[in-house]
């Protein structure tokens, strides 16, 4: 009788889980997924590192520095894992400590797939709440960094990482045309038009962007678009179906309810144990949307807003396994730093954004 139950129980622990992952491959995918895996395939394949990462050495105005470190997130579109290795080399090579740091941050942060899957699932306000904050933590993050560890800063001034980008010149308005009309149908796509008209108006700004490929892009880079695109597909896409069924078993056998007491309202302990379990879950790019909308609760009104904007915000950049590989690429004293001021920030931000729409 025992093992009868117990596989009633795991067969109804299955169904859960298949059933997130359709709701989210028929609610979130096409409308939502497809165009973003497209736009930041393009921002890989078009927008040049180098272009940015010259402007991180420790001479480089810091008007010019933390700006560019704080929304190169969104600009290269990278994930939590991919970050690490850019980081060690930008801060190996004589980067200032600020500026480098907030390149931490931002990477996995910002990343445009993230916040647009976070604004479609978990709501608008959170998606826009998470960007805005994000931005403004990497700014204090690299303030901070720099102005704690300025002997840094002095002692690698003379290796400087300014480099020469070799990015193609091509006029600005074809770039943000093409970049506006991928935004176009991503914004369209997710929109709540009906069917018809949404397919006819994606079909039109399809065709631009096909007209701007074929008149003004080389092969070979719309061949890198595909590739970059397809890479990062092949990277997220099976983690994410894979990481929403496990998400969905455990929320049969864990119930959100469960974590109601805890991080069920917008106090500042709700937000502090937000940023705490951000920083030690390891959650792939775009898993912690749907962990925190259905393990948490968030969708469900038993998450409140603050604990969930902390998560969102320490989780891309702290985990478990990123902080032992960043100690052993910091110095102790910055590690150190680096968690405590970003668990901080998250708390902060997370209570204030709790307080405002509370």
């Amino acid at each position: 009788m025992g093992s009868v139950i117990m596989l009633d129980l795991l067969y109804q622990a299955i169904i859960s889980g298949l059933g997130d992952v359709y709701y989210y491959l028929s609610e979130h995918v096409l409308t939502c997924l497809i165009p973003a895996f497209f736009i930041a395939g393009a921002i890989a394949a078009f927008v040049k590192k180098d272009a940015i990462l010259k402007y991180f050495g420790p001479d480089v105005k810091k008007s010019v520095s933390y700006p560019i470190a704080s929304i190169s997130g969104a600009i290269l579109a990278v994930c939590s894992c991919t970050i690490l290795p850019l980081f060690a080399g930008l801060y190996k090579k004589g980067s200032g400590i600020g500026p480098a740091t907030a390149f931490l941050y931002s990477g996995p942060a910002i990343n445009i797939l993230a916040i647009v899957y976070t604004a479609n699932v978990l709501g608008y306000e959170l998606g826009l709440a998470r960007a805005v904050a994000a931005v403004a933590m990497a700014f204090v993050i690299a303030f901070s960094m720099s102005n704690l560890f300025g002997n840094h800063d002095e002692e690698t001034s003379s290796n400087n990482i300014n480099t020469v980008s070799t990015e193609e010149e091509r006029p600005m308005w074809i770039k943000l045309s093409f970049f506006g009309l991928l935004i176009g149908i991503l914004v369209v796509g997710a929109s709540a038009l009906a069917w018809a008209p949404k397919l006819a108006i994606i079909y039109v700004l399809t065709l631009f962007v096909a007209v701007i490929i074929i008149y003004y892009y080389e092969k070979s880079e719309v061949t890198d678009w595909g590739y970059e695109t397809w890479d990062l597909t092949i990277k997220i896409f099976p983690i994410l179906i894979a990481g929403t069924f496990l998400v969905g078993m455990i929320a049969f056998f864990l119930p959100p309810e469960t974590f109601r007491p805890y991080l069920g309202n917008n106090s500042l302990g709700a937000a502090f144990l937000g940023s705490i379990i951000g920083a030690i879950l390891y959650m792939p790019t775009l898993l912690e949307v749907p962990i925190i909308g259905t393990t948490f609760g968030y969708t469900s009104g038993v998450m409140g807003d603050a604990p969930a904007l902390s998560l969102l915000l320490a989780g891309p950049s702290l985990s478990l396994p990123n902080m032992i590989v960043l100690f052993r690429i910091m110095e102790f004293k910055q590690w150190i730093a680096y968690m405590i001021i970003v668990v901080v920030l998250s708390t902060v931000m997370g209570f204030t954004y709790g307080f405002i729409v509370g």
